[in-house]
């Protein structure tokens, strides 16, 4: 199409972002995060160029659990993202941003982390990067790639994932599975004919929700060290103006959905978090919980107990929990247990193993119901994985990687058109509020949730309508810079 482009130039920044408050993940805690901003220029058949952006947090602890220092993880993704600079700026791939996107995805990014883990074995890591980090590395050029496409065409991007602007329907990307005719009822309404499920003259706009929310219900995360009560009080907490509290938290942004981090092999204190946090969302009018038992369970077993155990003790707990966010490994092709009995007691979506459509084809035949979409996977991943989760009957959510600055701007875009089960998942106002402030003149609903909203009525004009223009933000010093 004369539409189609072709990434030209790339440069990539790194701005660090201290915490308030720490997060922990898993058996790590994390206090610090790098965000790479990368700025990609693109052109068309005509030789018309416009610019993109795309951010994403390098969230070490959640891309590359390890036992490695976090320093030599953070160094092998900062200069992951170096490579991803020139390679980007170097592809010849002409076509709408998702085929660019997934081409580079599938021919070029396994072959970019294969030569950094040779090269980290050669000079004696142990350890190689993991498929997930070079995901989250390699989204924010992505991310670019995409507003570019739409400020070429002076578009917003989600009005161009249809037959007039890409060169082939979605039966390029997946392979159909055969229909089972007691699940019919459960599909999506384009696909309850005929014997097998079948893409042909389907695109993403099929699956996508126009016009799409502009003000959706907030979760709230509950991390294993926030603080619950006065009583775990020290004295040493931010005096910054925001709540220190999950009460106040709760007061002030009007919250209704809580998600609960736990430990996943500590079943005492995981249930016990469960209803301490429970017990004070029906005190102050919480609807929703989720768990996130932070990938560290083995066997279902685990979560059933606890969540058997709620129902018989805590009945009106258990009905708030609305889903069960990844309970086990990250590896599901290494780890494919059968989740059936869980997912039969709760909707159970996939997180960290939903890396593309292929993996969640997987996950579904074991027994997962949902998928928990991400933008720091890729745009062009994430946008792939809703159509395929969609047509197959599975429930979305769209997660936080506490999203600040740009970033937050495509991850909301994503929940908005996605159709989730409820609302989004933000909590870059609770960890590092102030590093979104050039970012919050500009969209305030955005950055501080109100009625325990977000609301993204200030997006408008074309790629990811992020304004950019109007915020006041100075860069550092470029991280890289390559071009044709």
């Amino acid at each position: 199409m004369k539409t189609d482009i072709s990434p030209i130039s790339v440069d990539l920044y790194f701005i660090p972002v201290e915490t308030r408050i720490p997060l922990k993940f898993g058996p790590e805690t994390l206090t610090s995060v790098t965000c790479a901003r990368v700025c990609m220029t693109v052109a068309d058949k005509q030789g018309r160029k416009a610019q993109g952006w795309g951010e994403t947090p390098l969230s070490v602890q959640w891309a590359w659990p390890s036992k490695l220092t976090y320093q030599e993880r953070h160094e092998a993704m900062q200069l992951f993202c170096r490579s991803l600079a020139e390679a980007w700026a170097g592809f010849d791939r002409q076509g709408h941003p998702i085929e660019v996107g997934s081409d580079f995805i599938e021919s070029v990014l396994p072959g970019l982390l294969n030569k950094l883990n040779r090269d980290r074995s050669a000079s004696g890591e142990t350890e190689p990067m993991p498929w997930l980090a070079s995901l989250v590395c390699c989204s924010a050029f992505d991310i670019a790639l995409h507003d570019a496409y739409g400020n070429l065409l002076g578009l917003d991007v989600y009005s161009t994932y249809n037959a007039e602007f890409m060169n082939a329907d979605l039966s390029g990307y997946f392979q159909p599975e055969p229909a089972v005719k007691q699940q019919a009822k459960y599909l999506a309404p384009c696909f309850t004919r005929g014997p097998s499920l079948s893409f042909a003259s389907k695109y993403p706009a099929d699956f996508l929700k126009f016009p799409p929310d502009r003000k959706m219900p907030a979760w709230h995360l509950v991390g294993g060290k926030d603080l619950l009560d006065e009583s775990e009080l020290t004295g040493k907490e931010p005096d910054d103006g925001y709540p220190v509290l999950l009460p106040d938290w709760i007061k002030q942004d009007g919250l209704k959905c809580l998600k609960v981090k736990l430990r996943g092999d500590d079943s005492s204190w995981d249930i016990d978090r469960l209803v301490q946090v429970g017990r004070i969302a029906l005190e102050n009018d919480v609807l929703w919980l989720t768990s996130d038992f932070n990938c560290t369970v083995t066997n279902p077993d685990y979560v059933n107990d606890i969540l058997d155990r709620l129902m018989l003790e805590h009945p009106r707990i258990y009905q708030m929990i609305l889903y069960v966010e990844q309970p086990f490994p990250y590896e599901l092709q290494e780890n494919q247990i059968d989740v059936h009995s869980l997912s039969a007691r709760k909707p159970l979506f996939m997180d960290e193993s939903a890396h593309d459509w292929k993996l969640i084809r997987l996950g579904r035949r074991l027994g997962w119901t949902g998928v928990a979409l991400k933008t720091c996977k890729t745009q062009t991943g994430a946008i792939l994985s809703l159509c395929w989760a969609k047509a197959h009957g599975m429930t979305l959510m769209v997660q936080d990687l506490t999203n600040p600055m740009l970033a937050q701007i495509p991850h909301v875009l994503l929940a908005a058109h996605a159709g989730t089960i409820m609302g989004v998942e933000t909590n870059a106002m609770q960890f590092y509020p102030a590093a979104s402030t050039p970012e919050e003149t500009v969209h305030p609903g955005l950055y501080k949730r109100r009625n325990g909203q977000v609301d993204l009525s200030t997006l408008r004009g074309p790629g990811f309508g992020y304004r950019l223009d109007e915020i006041k933000r100075n860069l550092p010093d470029l991280a890289a810079h390559y071009e044709k």
